[in-house]
């Protein structure tokens, strides 16, 4: 069986996403058996703008990033990419994630012939503590 690892993912960002999801410039970490991890590095175009207090990285590049990085992750644990769209997200936010890079692991929950559960948890790099998580539902659009 062939090995979809990271440099097969680094290839597929530029090849299958959106301009602007190649901007996000997630970096895939490692691949294990039950779990894939990504790096988001610090990027200013990723905080939230206006008000008092520190900047915060916003909602939507969190939801942008478990969705790009869950079908990555897809490829890695299915040995290839298959042809999916997302079918359900839902995030849920523990704490502010602030500027700087965040690890996000993800993890399939369910991954059968039409369809595949994963889950996202996100950290600020070097904490302990979950900032978010996220559950994505894709239909593989294949026969």
């Amino acid at each position: 069986m062939a090995v979809f690892g990271l440099a097969e993912m680094q290839e597929l960002l530029g090849k299958v996403f959106a301009p602007w999801v190649q901007d996000l410039a997630i970096q895939p970490v490692v691949v294990t058996e039950n779990c894939v991890r990504f790096r988001l590095p610090e990027n200013p175009r990723l905080v939230r703008t206006g008000g008092d207090g520190p900047p915060v990285i916003c909602g939507q590049s969190v939801a942008a990033v478990a969705d790009t990085a869950s079908v990555l992750a897809l490829c890695a644990f299915n040995s290839r990419f298959r042809n999916c769209t997302t079918a359900d997200m839902t995030t849920h936010f523990m704490r502010p994630m602030m500027l700087g890079d965040v690890d996000v692991a993800i993890e399939a929950l369910s991954n059968g012939r039409r369809m595949a559960v994963t889950r996202a948890e996100f950290r600020s790099s070097g904490s302990p503590k979950l900032a978010a998580t996220a559950i994505c539902s894709f239909a593989y659009l294949e026969e």
